[in-house]
């Protein structure tokens, strides 16, 4: 006989990482940070490693209180996970199940649909409007009374559009306050409009407002897995509820403390990351492909049918990517070898069509 299997499964599609690189390539198919750990997080890590055999802190204490402190609201509004992916799956399975809601802009971070079927909640993704960013309007139109939640990722992974402060008010305060509104801010950090943060400013004046960071992109520790959330306290509650008990390590919270006290050290390295996305920016641009101008750490560039075709070209240069087939490519801000590489690829690309033209040109003469 065969095994049980849940229903509703076959419509969730298995998370698919960026692709790795192969030596001596640049993996830019990732949100990841191009700089090595910081010194005195490797430090901290090596010195907490003789103690991995105790379970860690599962509240997070002190690293919940910083954050409070940081910010100005109460540790029991702080909400930590193992990365913002299972924050974002916090939030939904504290506030959604079967037969909810949940609308978010699409396209915009991948995991959402995913989580909100494997919670049981029927996603509503609402498509971007002409300029890649949130339609805000349409979001509003899309809400009905099963609606127990909204997405909006600030900046909009993978478009890299910004959603302005003013603007992102009036949409929270015409959603109604039985609907929570999280401001998904994983790429805050890369964000240089005057925006930047609205989030928490949100959360301070809505009763209906959470907002989801992570150490994971500007503070370069995707490979310990950790994130947090501010949220209304009722619903911060109900995700210590459903948050996998022991999910982020001692290991994580430890390089989290360390990399809070880092933050100086830390802006000299994003401000080199937003450097070499601007310059990623105009190499694309004046090699003729339509990419967006981003806020975050990486570059959207809406390829539609010819997605394949940059895919391929950045991949012949020893680039590799991350393509959605019949949107666009989505490359991450390296460092400034990465960028250079990408800049070759496309002008070898263009150099070969070049001469492709000139050839059929030729044989067109000779005809």
């Amino acid at each position: 006989m065969p095994l049980p299997t849940r229903a509703g499964l076959d419509a969730v599609p298995a998370y698919r990482q960026g692709r790795s690189a192969p030596a001596g390539a640049s993996k830019l198919s990732s949100n990841e940070s191009p700089h090595p750990p910081l010194p005195s997080v490797v430090q901290a890590v090596r010195d907490r490693l003789d103690g991995i055999h105790r379970y860690p802190d599962m509240s997070a204490a002190r690293l919940r209180e910083r954050l409070a402190e940081r910010y100005g609201v109460d540790a029991s509004e702080v909400t930590v996970g193992a990365g913002s992916v299972e924050i974002a799956s916090q939030l939904i399975h504290a506030v959604a199940g079967s037969g909810d809601e949940v609308i978010f802009a699409w396209r915009s971070f991948e995991a959402y649909p995913s989580l909100v079927r494997i919670a049981g909640a029927t996603p509503v993704p609402v498509p971007l409007d002409a300029g890649h960013g949130h339609d805000l309007d349409a979001m509003l139109a899309a809400i009905t009374p099963r609606t127990r939640l909204i997405f909006v990722c600030n900046p909009n992974n993978p478009t890299g559009t910004v959603v302005g402060a003013e603007e992102l008010e009036r949409f929270v305060a015409a959603v109604p306050h039985d609907v929570l509104v999280v401001i998904d801010e994983a790429y805050v950090h890369f964000d240089r409009t005057e925006s930047r943060g609205a989030g928490i400013e949100l959360f301070r004046r809505h009763p209906h407002v959470a907002v989801l960071h992570t150490f994971s992109k500007a503070y370069g520790l995707a490979g310990l897995r950790i994130g947090y959330a501010i949220a209304p306290a009722p619903v911060a509650e109900n995700q210590r509820k459903v948050a996998v008990p022991f999910g982020v390590t001692d290991l994580a919270q430890t390089a989290a403390l360390v990399s809070l006290d880092a933050e100086d050290e830390l802006a000299t390295r994003i401000d080199e990351v937003v450097a070499q996305r601007d310059r990623l920016y105009t190499v694309l641009t004046a090699a003729g492909w339509p990419a967006v101008r981003s806020q975050a750490n990486f570059v959207w560039v809406p390829t539609v049918e010819r997605t394949a075709e940059l895919e391929s070209v950045l991949q012949e240069g020893g680039v590799v990517s991350r393509a959605f087939a019949g949107d666009g490519v989505r490359i991450s801000s390296g460092s400034a070898e990465d960028i250079d590489r990408v800049e070759a690829a496309l002008a070898a690309a263009g150099r070969d069509a070049v001469g492709r033209d000139a050839a059929v040109e030729r044989a067109e003469v000779g005809a």
